[in-house]
């Protein structure tokens, strides 16, 4: 599969008018009626090899997606974006329009920036829910101005029904790796790949890789394994995981389920859409309102699905997440479930041996009795 920068290049050469967003919950419903291609900069570190730019604007203990993120923008966003959207979410990614559009301008490469602001207290206050709206309205017109389009409820809900079927299609492909009839690594690569390209395309992809699952031998004797944290871990780990008999039976990570667990009613309103999608998001930590639903969301999820061990990958510096494992855990070993934290950085990706051993010694410890099988 072709690296985060290659696809732009293709997408720019077709003739795309791309958009960089971030974080991982951007409207791109609305940005796709205006006949825009929202692209999500997020997970990019197995494409980012230097991190000078960035590290010129950026402390090196941000974490690595705020940094891949900034390097792309600096060093190629006024080549490969045509504009920028972001909204708030971690004290990191809520800075960071300020820095990028500092150096782009010291560059002389400044792009459009859109922003919007999503309310840090519930939505079930009346104000907080009337102050979202209000922000969709600004950005409708902000979005008019830029591409010089009215806005159409028409193309609204046409994009609404696009994005709706491509997250049950993800939700479908991600029960066939549960399920053992799909190999989970593969998942989630087909999934992420859906922030590079159009939602058509990926429609396509999913529809495709779904059909291949069918007959596909279930694997169920497999213990389950529930992953959790803001990015999977490299695909060579996740791998390992299957390699050493583990099957994930469900996972809580941001790029993945957190993204298409929840799908708003289908409407023509964009206010009414989004105000919807962030009330009743799948809880995670960069929406703080959400967050406060986690841990009995997991709670059931590992009943659901007979998860026998927690693995939760986290993104070095990455606090919010953090913060909240140690009642996760406490919750979870009370649920007799086993739990595995690996910490992620920038300079690890090159040095993978450590994690491989520790993702065995896990295995073994949940095979302990079972006939586990190498996949």
């Amino acid at each position: 599969m072709k690296g985060f920068p290659a696809c732009l290049e293709d997408l720019k050469a077709q003739g795309h008018t791309l958009v960089g967003c971030f974080p991982l919950y951007p409207p791109l419903e609305l940005l796709h009626s205006f006949g825009l291609t929202p692209v999500v900069l997020w997970g990019m570190r197995e494409d980012i090899t230097s991190l000078t730019l960035s590290d010129r604007h950026l402390q090196p203990y941000a974490c690595g997606v705020a940094r891949c993120l900034s390097e792309l923008v600096i060093s190629r966003g006024y080549e490969l974006l045509d504009a920028l959207f972001m909204y708030n979410a971690c004290d990191t990614l809520r800075n960071l329009p300020e820095i990028l559009q500092a150096a782009l301008i010291r560059d002389g490469r400044e792009l459009p920036l859109f922003r919007m602001h999503i309310p840090a207290v519930p939505l079930e206050r009346p104000y907080a829910a009337s102050y979202l709206k209000d922000r969709i309205r600004l950005l409708v017109r902000e979005l008019e101005a830029f591409t010089g389009k009215p806005f159409s409820q028409e193309r609204f809900l046409k994009s609404v029904g696009l994005y709706s079927r491509r997250r049950r299609l993800c939700g479908e492909l991600e029960k066939a790796a549960a399920e053992g009839r799909f190999n989970f690594a593969d998942c989630a690569g087909i999934i992420l790949a859906g922030s590079r390209m159009p939602v058509e395309d990926h429609i396509a992809a999913l529809e495709s890789s779904i059909q291949s699952a069918g007959g596909r031998d279930g694997g169920g004797e497999r213990p389950g394994v529930m992953l959790s944290g803001i990015l999977p871990p490299p695909m060579i780990l996740l791998e390992t995981l299957e390699h050493f008999g583990l099957r994930v039976a469900a996972n809580d990570i941001a790029a993945l389920k957190r993204s298409y667990a929840y799908q708003p009613a289908e409407t023509g309103d964009p206010e009414t859409y989004y105000e919807d999608f962030y009330r009743n998001h799948y809880p995670c930590t960069t929406i703080l309102p959400s967050a406060d639903r986690r841990v009995d969301t997991i709670r059931r999820m590992v009943r659901e699905r007979d998860v026998k061990g927690f693995i939760f990958i986290g993104e070095k510096f990455c606090e919010y997440e953090y913060f909240e494992i140690p009642e996760m855990e406490k919750m979870l070993r009370k649920e007799g479930v086993q739990v595995l934290q690996l910490e992620m950085s920038m300079d690890d990706i090159l040095n993978l041996d450590a994690y491989r051993t520790r993702i065995e010694a896990f295995s073994e410890m949940l095979c302990q009795g079972r006939q586990c099988k190498e996949a």
